[in-house]
């Protein structure tokens, strides 16, 4: 063998191991912190998936996401927020309220995080201000929790003859508890309601509630904002059907399953804007260079079917200010 030939093999013997072993670069890696489970929110993710694709991030594609989910044990979020902190992922991305978001702050002074909550991020203490969050957290105020005493306002204009109001609350969102009640007892006052507040934390407790509907006969009822009555929407609207209650939700997608009227923020519009702020992150976006946004994009939606079989009758001025009505 020629001296030329044999040093040509000799060098692409060296070489070949490295090119064998090269790897591609590593995707990068996001977290997305919920106390739910994913089987009640394919719609919600499939809206982050969407805001992430319009800053030109695709799971699987060039992103990878870590998923970790609570399955309404609230006790879990810490661990759950201090593993994803463990995996050194670019982004904490917690649109599942006020416990995850505080939960995630807790484990990082220096991941980002884009959160979602339905009350004031000021007075939770998640950021500054909206418009100068600092640190290292920043999202979306999804309007919902203000807007208690206008569902109220809204659940007696479709049964005028209610007197007595249940609002369920969960008991272990004491934040999302007190938003809920902030203004809602001056509210029934003003309209001459008698407003009676019932607590519920698990799904058993949430049965025995409606059991004791049928002794006390609420006029009416009011579901609190909670990611856990979210994720037992399809209980809540089925009880509602089966003790003939009249009751307001704070999102369509209790209506979509048949409960009778919603008003609130359009969440799966708000997971967009979160999955939209994580990619301007993964860009090089800092958080406390992001103002907050305020989720303005209200709607009321009304089930006539479900008015019919509980008796009621839409008034015009309902329908007329409904941006969805359900035949």
């Amino acid at each position: 063998m020629r001296r030329r030939e044999f040093i040509t093999l000799l060098g692409s013997a060296a070489a070949s191991p490295l090119v064998a072993h090269a790897q591609p670069p590593a995707m990068p890696a996001i977290g997305l912190l919920d106390p739910r489970s994913p089987d009640t929110l394919a719609d919600r993710l499939r809206g982050f998936r969407q805001g992430l694709k319009e800053t030109g991030f695709v799971e699987g594609e060039n992103i990878v996401i870590e998923y970790r989910w609570a399955d309404n044990q609230m006790d879990r979020l810490p661990a759950l927020a201090s593993d994803l902190v463990r995996r050194r992922v670019a982004l904490i991305a917690v649109p599942g309220g006020p416990d995850a978001a505080l939960a995630a702050k807790a484990a990082t002074t220096t991941i980002p995080i884009v959160f979602l909550v339905g009350e004031d991020p000021v007075r939770l203490g998640l950021v500054a201000s909206l418009a100068q969050p600092g640190g290292n957290l920043t999202g979306i105020n999804f309007f919902s929790g203000e807007l208690t005493a206008k569902r109220l306002d809204l659940l007696r204009t479709l049964v005028p003859g209610a007197v007595q109001v249940a609002v369920l609350v969960n008991p272990t969102s004491p934040k999302m508890t007190e938003t809920t009640l902030r203004d809602l007892e001056s509210a029934g006052r003003a309209m001459g309601l008698q407003i009676r507040v019932i607590n519920a934390s698990t799904s058993g407790e949430i049965a025995a509630a409606f059991a004791a509907f049928e002794r006390e006969r609420p006029d009416a009822l009011l579901v609190g904002l909670d990611p856990f009555f979210s994720s037992r929407r399809v209980q809540l609207v089925q009880l509602a059907a089966r003790y003939a209650v009249p009751a307001s939700y704070v999102a369509r997608d209790y209506v979509e399953v048949g409960g009778l009227l919603s008003y609130g923020g359009s969440i799966v519009d708000a997971w967009r804007q979160v999955g939209i702020y994580s990619g301007r992150v993964l860009k090089g976006a800092k958080p406390e260079e992001l103002p907050v946004v305020q989720s303005s994009k209200l709607e009321l939606v009304i089930n006539v079917e479900t008015a019919r079989m509980l008796g009621l009758t839409v008034p015009p001025s309902l329908l007329g200010i409904a941006d969805e009505v359900i035949e």
